[in-house]
């Protein structure tokens, strides 16, 4: 799908804070909170703050646990309001039906579904 989409889907959902959708998703793997070595890093709003990283923890989860309020609906990979651009290091997505592969390939991830793969990420919502 095109940018402009997730970035007016972005616009409208940043008016409401911690929308969610309703329904039950759950997912597999590890358990989020042991803490890992390394640290995630988020950029959002011109800002910058780092997180001990967690283990299984998803890169929006780190982001909240900042103390940041960056753009997510569905938390469910479906929608692509909490897409932002990892500047460094690797992360693997759990779901991802939002994301076109060119958008993949240049480095964005879905946030509510992205798990660092190495000991420290940054990941930007301020890209364009």
């Amino acid at each position: 799908m095109p940018r402009r989409y997730y970035q007016l889907a972005r616009m409208v959902f940043s008016s409401y804070q911690n929308v969610r959708a309703q329904g039950s998703y759950m997912t597999a793997g590890a358990m989020a909170g042991s803490e890992a070595d390394g640290k995630v890093t988020i950029v959002f709003d011109r800002e910058q703050l780092s997180v001990p990283r967690r283990e299984g923890e998803t890169l929006l989860e780190s982001a909240r646990r900042a103390g940041m309020t960056p753009p997510f609906s569905c938390e469910a990979g479906n929608c692509g309001t909490c897409m932002a651009k990892i500047l460094e290091g690797t992360a693997t997505m759990r779901v991802n039906d939002a994301l076109d592969d060119d958008e993949v390939a240049d480095g964005y991830v879905l946030t509510c579904q992205a798990v660092p793969d190495c000991a420290s990420v940054t990941v930007s919502y301020d890209e364009d």
